[in-house]
């Protein structure tokens, strides 16, 4: 397996759920399809607030910053209706993502139920889900509104998620691309899994003692843990 941790390695045999981010963990960032979701946002804010792209495109970075996500500072400053909001920025082209079947592969291998937790709406999870070939390995989507439309890393909204499928935090993997919004899943008491990434949103706390595993590659990670579990 291809991992680096920054603790001594916590057994994976006692796993029984697993959840995953969406955006930038099951599918590479180099696909770049949340440029297509930028993009759309910042035609969204132009039109919504009436400036021009530029300012959109500042504006757009600053609630991310500020707020956790765009979406999240768009409603505390603007009182923006949160479902125009995603029903316009989800709304992209999912052709240069390429289906995965070794990622189905090997999440069919991996005991225990898979889940996905996103920012996003259940609608963009279950579109992406679908053109990759991964939907039939979920379980279940806790997505942005189901948070209250608290985004990662609000603590709240993983003890919502914890409530709404009675996860056994001891007994729950959570794997993510931005490093920081593995806190909350570690206080609680899950395993976490940073998938490496290089732009300085995601690297954030990647150094800190909550980041149990770092893994380059997500695939082959999995399937290792499914042979490993499987030989057990």
């Amino acid at each position: 397996m291809n991992d680096i941790g920054l603790q001594p390695r916590r057994a994976m045999t006692e796993v029984e759920t697993w959840i995953f981010d969406l955006d930038n963990t099951l599918y590479p960032a180099s696909c770049r399809l949340f440029e297509q979701v930028q993009e759309r946002m910042n035609e969204f804010i132009a039109e919504f607030l009436g400036v021009g792209l530029d300012e959109a495109k500042r504006l757009r970075s600053q609630y991310f910053r500020e707020h956790g996500t765009t979406l999240s500072g768009l409603m505390k400053v603007h009182g923006l209706d949160p479902e125009r909001f995603l029903d316009h920025v989800h709304r992209i082209d999912l052709t240069a993502v390429p289906r995965d079947p070794a990622l189905a592969a090997a999440l069919a291998n991996l005991p225990g139920r898979k889940l996905v937790f996103t920012n996003g709406s259940r609608r963009h999870a279950e579109n992406v889900l679908g053109h990759l070939g991964l939907a039939p390995q979920f379980s279940g989507i806790f997505d942005i509104a189901a948070c209250g439309y608290l985004p990662k890393p609000d603590p709240a909204g993983y003890a919502a998620l914890v409530r709404r499928f009675e996860i056994i935090p001891s007994r729950t993997v959570m794997i993510e691309d931005m490093a920081k919004n593995l806190a909350p899943a570690a206080a609680l008491g899950m395993t976490t899994v940073w998938l490496r990434g290089t732009v300085d949103w995601a690297v954030e706390g990647a150094d800190a003692d909550y980041i149990h595993y770092t893994v380059d590659a997500l695939t082959p990670w999995l399937a290792g843990i499914a042979a490993d579990r499987g030989s057990g």
